[in-house]
């Protein structure tokens, strides 16, 4: 007997979780998009004696797919959000055509809405050495935080693969860190020394509570701190930084990033530090440095501005 829609939807999460090992936000996106998708197929009519059932996926054809698109531009879904849920739509057909369920994917030759490329926000490096002297008292906490925005700009990792850091992935001799990054990839950190010597600070005042080896960066509770409560913590930061303007830890690693290109790091260096399966992903930061020489240029040059 054929898997209903539901039963299929519920596989494929399966699949996503055990078997590509996604995270659990990419996880909770893809279950979001589908139930979104499949409340346009069966739309919930608050008079009706009975629900809709949901049609099988064998009946889906592209034309529907597209109507679906056109129903989230209409809700006024940007490019970056619809191309998304088409991502979503592709990965969810492709996977039932892998497993039998369907002859061909409906989403194989849909194109998505072109998207501009926005250019990544990043601090100067005057300001990051004020935000790094920002925790500036011997108190546990401030040798925490200022400990996580060293690791941060040091090697330039998501929050995500920050708050999952154990002690034990630390090799502070030789000034590294494993990183797990999006698909369980691990790659190497570099912690300069200013990175080295705020986690020894810090492992110092963490006292018996580092001996287990288990989470580097706790709370208050002694748990492992959360991806909100280290925006939390940068906020207060740069709120002592005196720098006014939206951050967030992403903010770091597009910093980290900018300033290896503008100071003679090739690219290919920068996409295996930041953990890029892309080379394409890595080339946006290429067109800021090029803001950046440009606006050099027109300051120095006699006849920059022309």
């Amino acid at each position: 007997m054929a898997l209903t829609l539901t039963q299929q939807h519920e596989a494929f999460l399966k699949h996503l979780r055990e078997v590509r090992q996604v995270s659990p936000n990419t996880l909770r996106a893809y279950d979001r998009d589908l139930v979104r998708f499949f409340a346009f197929l069966a739309p919930v009519e608050p008079e009706a004696e009975s629900a809709v059932e949901l049609p099988q996926a064998v009946t889906i054809r592209p034309a529907r797919l597209r109507l679906y698109l056109g129903h989230l531009a209409d809700d006024g879904l940007g490019g970056t959000t619809l191309s998304r849920h088409l991502s979503t739509l592709r990965s969810f057909f492709s996977w039932l055509e892998e497993n039998g369920h369907i002859q061909s994917s409906p989403a194989a030759a849909l194109r998505g809405p072109r998207r501009g490329r926005r250019l990544p926000k990043y601090l100067e490096e005057e300001e990051v050495e004020r935000l790094l002297a920002s925790p500036c008292s011997d108190d546990p906490e401030q040798h925490r935080d200022q400990a996580i925005l060293e690791v941060l700009y040091s090697t330039g990792c998501r929050v995500a693969e920050l708050v999952a850091l154990n002690e034990s992935d630390f090799d502070l001799r030789r000034g590294l860190v494993m990183l797990r990054g999006k698909g369980r990839k691990e790659r190497l950190g570099m912690l300069g020394g200013p990175a080295v010597g705020a986690v020894k600070r810090y492992m110092v005042y963490k006292g018996n509570v580092g001996n287990n080896r288990g989470p580097m960066f706790l709370n208050r509770l002694n748990t492992r701190l959360t991806d909100r409560s280290v925006r939390r913590i940068l906020l207060r930061c740069l709120e002592r930084a005196e720098i006014h303007r939206h951050c967030s830890p992403h903010t770091l690693r597009h910093s980290f990033a900018t300033h290896l290109l503008r100071r003679g790091a090739d690219l290919r260096t920068v996409q295996e530090l930041l953990g890029h399966a892309s080379l394409g992903s890595t080339q946006i930061y290429t067109h800021v440095s090029l803001e950046g020489l440009r606006k050099l240029y027109r300051q120095a040059h006699p006849l920059g501005e022309a």
